[in-house]
């Protein structure tokens, strides 16, 4: 069970774990032992994530995301599969603590009066200095 906050756990039926062989070094090491960890969280299903999160977690997770609502984490950075285990845990913890804060609406604003003039002065100011510059046709 993976503990988010106060109002909401994740179930352990709603997380799966795959272990591969992971790339890179570890010498012959990395040939025998899985330790690449793939973390693939039920999103879509889970009964414990309001609407609005699953929308900005699937917003969040990009690429990450499948199509029938899976979140699939991929961790080989280590060459412990605890390790790897315990990473992948704790990015999906952090990215549903992300999707639980909701974006603050934005509030249309109008410009100054002043911040209108010093615009149209210095548009004006720049129509001079082109005027002057013309060749008059000589």
């Amino acid at each position: 069970m993976l503990v988010i906050n106060d109002q909401i756990t994740i179930a352990d039926w709603e997380m799966t774990e795959s272990f591969t062989r992971a790339s890179g070094p570890g010498g012959q090491n990395v040939n025998k032992v899985s330790t690449a960890v793939e973390l693939r969280f039920e999103a879509e299903r889970s009964p414990n994530l309001p609407d609005p999160v699953k929308r900005r977690l699937k917003r969040l997770a990009g690429s990450r995301w499948t199509k029938d609502g899976a979140l699939v984490i991929f961790v080989q950075e280590t060459r412990s599969q605890a390790r790897n285990r315990d990473i992948a845990t704790d990015r999906l913890a952090e990215l549903i603590r992300k999707a639980l804060v909701a974006p603050k609406r934005r509030r249309p604003t109008r410009p100054t009066k002043g911040s209108i003039e010093r615009r149209l002065k210095a548009k004006k100011v720049r129509s001079e200095v082109k005027e002057l510059r013309r060749n008059r046709g000589e």
